[in-house]
């Protein structure tokens, strides 16, 4: 069975009338680098519901740690995505928040979370028949 598979992938991927695919789009990677650090959509997905300060962050995303945080908002801070406000007050208060570009990715980090819950739903489904 396994070798039937095998010859319909190669007959197909020689098949002239199938066409060949393309490099990534140049949108796609520039994408995929601004959102790929390993936090970056967890700390876009609270900023995108409010602003936030650092310890309000820290507290609400599990496991990430304090030189991660840092490091991961000064990143989407260079890329415009997350604007920092530091208040002239003592101790010393900053508020991080996303920008209007940060924020055109609501939609998306909103379609992300649906996705989620949806494959969630699959991979419980999933592993209750495999259990049978």
């Amino acid at each position: 069975m396994k070798k039937q598979t095998n010859a319909v992938i190669t007959t197909s991927l020689a098949d002239p009338s199938v066409p060949p695919l393309d490099n990534p789009l140049p949108e796609i990677s520039a994408a995929l680098k601004a959102l790929s650090g390993k936090w970056t959509l967890m700390i876009l997905c609270q900023l995108s519901r409010r602003v936030a300060r650092f310890n309000e962050l820290k507290r609400t995303i599990p496991g990430i740690t304090q030189h991660m945080l840092t490091t991961s908002l000064r990143q989407l801070e260079s890329q415009g995505l997350v604007n920092r406000t530091i208040y002239a007050e003592v101790p010393p208060r900053v508020e991080y928040r996303m920008t209007p570009h940060g924020l055109a990715l609501k939609p998306v980090i909103e379609a992300l979370a649906h996705w989620g819950q949806l494959h969630l739903k699959q991979q419980a489904r999933l592993k209750g028949s495999s259990q049978r």
